[in-house]
C-alpha cells in the first residue's frame, strides 16, 4: 500500500471525511503496533532458543554416519538375540563371529570360586578328588575403574565311580557375553541418561586401555533392551492403573530408510505421580515411540485408561474425551507461558497482571501439596474458585479492549478456549494445576537429542523409549538408575516372567556397588 507523505489540507475537509481519515490512521497505527509486538516476541523466542553451532559441517556428517552405523548394529544384535531363543545359535561356526580378543592383562582380577555344595559323590557317597577346573572371564565395570572377574568352577570326580561334580556356570545377562551387569548398566545409562553415544563411549574406554568397539557396545545395547522388555511392560501396566495421568510428547528425528534423510518420529510420555495428592503409590513414567504424531497412537496407548488426563491442547488427544471415560485437565503452566513470553518480549502490563493472578493460584497449590484429595478440593473450592471466576471476567473484559490481531489477544484466547478444562483441577482433589510432571520427564529426551542428532530407525526409537522408561522410573523413586539397572541385570536372565513385578524399582533393595575383594567363594 502506498501512503501519502503529506497530509491533505485539513481545513478543506468536511467533518465526515476528517473522521474517516482519523479512523484509517488509527487502524494503520494499530496494525503497525501489532506487527512490532509480533516481531519482538519472535526475536525473544529465537534468542532463548539460540545455542552455539559448530561450523565444521564435515564433523557433523561424520557423527551422523557413526550414529547410523551404531543403530544398524544395535538392531542386528536385537534380531540375533531373538533368533537365539528359537534356534541353536551357539552351534554356528565361530568363523561367522568376529574374533574375540583376550581381556587386557593389566586389569585387576577378582577370583570367584564356586565349590560344590557336597563333600561326597551324590550318586554313591564316594570320596571326591580334584579333577581340574573350568575358568571363564567376564569384563565388569566398577565405578571409575574396570576390573576382570574370573569365575572359577573346580571339577571333582568320584574316586569310586568317576562321577564328575561341578557347580553350574553362573548365568549372564547376554549369553556368552563378556560384559557383566555393571558394565551393561553403565553403557545404557551413559547413552540414554548421560547422552554419550556409543562411539564416544568407545573412545573413552580406549583411554583406559580397554578396546571396546562400537559394534560390540551396540550388540550389548540390543541384547539388554530385548531382555528388559518384560519389565518395561510391567511399568506401563502400573502407570495406566491410576485415576490421574500426565501425558505429553516430543519430536525426535529418525533416519528414513533408503534415502539417508530424517523424518520426525514422536516419543510419548505418560507419568503416574500421585504424591502431590497424598498417595504414596510408587511413581513411574512410561515412554512409547511412534513414527508420526497421528491421534491413533495415544488412543492405542490409553485404551485401558479411565480418569483424568493432564495434557496440552494437542488435537490428537481430543477424541479421547468423547466417551466421558477420560476427562481433560488442562495445564495452567501453558497458559502462564504465553503471558510470560509477552512480558519478557516487551514488558506488557497486561501480561504482568495475568502472571500475577495465575501466581495466586499456584500459591494456594503450594500450601496443599501432599494433602489428601478431599482436603485439596475443599481449599480449591473456597479459595481458588473465586480467583478463577475473577480471572475469567478480567480476561473477557481485557480481550474486548485490545486489538484482535495482537499477541496479547492470542494469549487470552488461548486461555478462554480451554477454560472448561482449565477449571477441572478446581472441581476435584486428584488433578494437578499443571502438566509439569510430564514436561520434566521429557527433559532427558530434549538433552539427548542435541548429542544423538537422531535415532537410527523406528526400532532405535522403541529401544530409546524402553530405556528411558526404566531410567525415568528409577529417578522418580529416588534410585540411582545405574545401580538399579545393575541389580536388575544380575537377576533378570533367570527371573520367572510371572514374577517380573519383583524387579520394579520400588520392590528391589538397590545398594551401591561394594568394593571388590580378591577372592570370593
Amino acid at each position: 500500500m502506498v501512503v501519502a507523505r503529506t497530509l491533505p489540507d485539513l481545513d478543506q475537509l468536511d467533518a465526515e471525511t476528517l473522521r474517516a481519515l482519523l479512523r484509517a490512521t488509527h487502524e494503520q497505527l494499530l496494525s503497525h503496533q501489532d506487527e512490532i509486538e509480533h516481531l519482538k516476541l519472535l526475536l525473544a523466542k529465537l534468542r532463548r532458543m539460540q545455542f552455539g553451532r559448530k561450523s565444521e559441517k564435515l564433523e557433523r556428517q561424520i557423527e551422523q554416519l557413526e550414529l547410523k552405523l551404531e543403530e544398524l548394529e544395535t538392531a542386528k544384535a536385537s534380531r540375533d538375540s531373538q533368533l537365539a531363543s528359537v534356534s541353536e545359535l551357539s552351534q554356528k561356526p565361530m568363523a561367522q563371529r568376529p574374533a574375540r580378543q583376550a581381556l587386557p592383562e593389566h586389569l585387576p582380577r577378582e577370583v570367584k570360586t564356586y565349590e560344590p555344595k557336597v563333600d561326597a559323590c551324590p550318586d554313591c557317597g564316594g570320596h571326591l578328588r580334584r579333577l581340574g577346573e573350568d575358568v571363564s572371564e567376564v569384563l565388569e565395570y566398577v565405578p571409575a575403574r574396570f576390573r576382570v572377574i574370573r569365575h572359577v568352577r573346580p571339577k571333582f570326580s568320584c574316586a569310586t565311580c568317576e562321577h564328575i561334580v561341578q557347580e553350574p556356570a553362573p548365568s549372564r545377562p547376554i549369553e556368552r557375553g563378556l560384559a557383566g551387569p555393571g558394565l551393561l548398566a553403565h553403557v545404557l545409562v551413559a547413552k540414554y541418561c548421560d547422552h554419550q553415544p556409543l562411539y564416544r563411549q568407545s573412545e573413552m574406554y580406549a583411554r583406559e586401555g580397554v578396546e571396546l568397539e562400537r559394534s560390540t557396545l551396540a550388540d550389548w545395547v540390543g541384547g539388554t533392551s530385548r531382555l528388559l522388555n518384560p519389565l518395561v511392560e510391567a511399568i506401563s501396566r502400573h502407570v495406566l492403573a491410576t485415576a490421574k495421568l500426565h501425558a505429553d510428547d516430543i519430536p525426535v528425528p529418525v533416519l528414513a530408510p533408503g534415502n539417508g534423510k530424517t523424518k520426525i518420529g514422536r516419543l510419548w510420555t505418560y507419568v503416574r505421580d500421585d504424591r502431590p495428592a497424598g498417595d504414596m503409590t510408587p511413581s513411574a513414567v512410561w515412554f512409547a515411540y511412534s513414527p508420526d504424531r497421528r491421534g491413533e497412537h495415544p488412543r492405542g496407548h490409553l485404551r485401558s485408561f479411565r480418569g483424568f488426563l493432564q495434557a496440552d491442547g494437542y488435537a490428537g488427544f481430543h477424541h479421547l474425551y468423547d466417551s466421558g471415560q477420560i476427562q481433560e485437565a488442562a495445564c495452567w503452566a501453558h497458559v502462564r507461558r504465553k503471558f510470560y513470553e509477552l512480558q519478557v518480549a516487551h514488558a506488557s502490563p497486561i501480561a504482568a497482571a495475568a502472571i500475577e493472578r495465575i501466581a495466586a493460584l499456584y500459591a494456594i497449590e503450594s500450601e496443599i501439596r501432599g494433602r489428601p484429595p478431599e482436603e485439596r478440593l475443599q481449599v480449591r473450592s473456597t479459595r481458588a474458585r473465586p480467583l478463577l471466576e475473577s480471572l475469567h471476567q478480567w480476561l473477557e473484559k481485557t480481550l474486548s479492549q485490545v486489538s484482535r490481531k495482537s499477541e496479547i489477544a492470542a494469549a487470552i484466547r488461548y486461555a478462554l478456549s480451554r477454560w472448561r478444562a482449565l477449571l477441572r483441577y478446581s472441581e476435584d482433589g486428584q488433578p494437578e494445576i499443571d502438566n509439569n510432571a510430564a514436561e520434566r520427564a521429557l527433559r532427558v529426551v530434549a538433552l539427548g537429542r542435541k548429542n544423538y542428532l537422531f535415532c537410527g530407525s523406528d526400532n532405535g526409537g522403541e529401544r530409546a523409549a524402553a530405556i528411558y522408561t526404566l531410567i525415568g522410573t528409577a529417578k522418580l523413586n529416588g534410585i540411582d538408575p545405574e545401580a538399579y539397572l545393575r541389580c536388575v541385570l544380575e537377576r533378570i536372565a533367570e527371573h520367572p516372567i510371572n514374577r517380573i513385578d519383583e524387579l520394579l524399582p520400588w520392590n528391589m533393595p538397590v545398594e551401591p556397588q561394594s568394593p571388590l575383594t580378591e577372592t570370593h567363594t
